[in-house]
């Protein structure tokens, strides 16, 4: 229990260290910008036409009626509120990642005292971090939706499906949520999508506490937009603790351990 409250701190801890390292707010600023006026062009889009939609619905419906008018326009304001925030979690990881991935690194050099040499930002480097970061994407959907079916299918057991398609939707989407955090000091080792699984396992019970909080951290609106680099500060800083010096960079950025995504 004490090592799964540990995994839940960091978060929390991530917290101070950027409240005490205010450098490291420039890697931060621009993406939460930018996620912020995405989000709000596409809530307002969805929105206007919602409203466009309900009004054409309720046109012909009696005067007595209107009232339903104003529990659909809330109802979506709530519904699009919610998904844009989302969608923005989903993609905001990838709108940022060149800043968060800077900033993970910031942050080992800092914690770890690894001193890292990127490659130079050639075509063919380019090519081949975006074609690893869309793999790396696909994969997860694949495991979401390898493991996530069989999970809704728990439903039609009497009385405790619903309790255990609950627990393991939670499970999924916390795993994702750990993958999705950890991934700037993993993939900066090249390891492959089951290494970065194996990380994840071989952490349990801390890794399960880091990503209920961190899930239920880009689960709130609005609060979702300063999440997202918040979570990503909190994994760099549980993988240094928990394997920095482990798997420190040799000056070039390769790791022994590269493979394929």
């Amino acid at each position: 229990m004490q090592t799964f409250l540990t995994g839940a701190s960091y978060p929390l801890r991530a917290l101070g260290v950027l409240r005490r390292h205010p450098t490291l707010w420039q890697y931060i600023i621009v993406p939460v910008f930018l996620n912020i006026l995405v989000g709000i062009t596409l809530y307002a889009g969805l929105l206007v036409a919602g409203f466009r939609a309900i009004d054409g619905v309720i046109a012909g419906l009696p005067e007595w009626l209107a009232f339903i008018a104003w529990l659909l326009r809330a109802l979506l304001i709530v519904v699009l509120l919610i998904a844009t925030g989302y969608v923005l979690v989903r993609f905001g990881v990838v709108i940022g990642s060149p800043f968060y991935s800077r900033l993970s690194e910031r942050l080992e050099e800092r914690f770890s005292g690894v001193v890292f040499d990127a490659p130079p930002p050639t075509v063919g480097n380019v090519a081949r971090d975006i074609a690893r970061a869309l793999l790396f994407e696909i994969k997860k959907l694949i495991l979401a939706l390898t493991i996530g079916a069989p999970t809704l299918l728990l439903n039609l057991i009497p009385f405790v499906g619903s309790l255990l398609a609950t627990a393991g939707g939670i499970a999924l989407s916390a795993t994702i949520s750990c993958l999705d955090f950890f991934d700037p000091p993993l993939e900066r080792r090249r390891l492959r999508f089951r290494d970065k699984l194996g990380f994840v396992r071989q952490g349990l019970p801390a890794t399960a506490g880091f990503g209920l909080v961190c899930l239920g951290l880009v689960s709130i609106p609005l609060i979702n937009l300063l999440a997202v680099p918040l979570c990503i500060t909190a994994g760099t800083l549980f993988y240094c603790d928990r394997h920095g010096n482990e798997h420190a960079l040799s000056g070039n950025g390769s790791s022994p351990q590269a493979g394929s995504n």
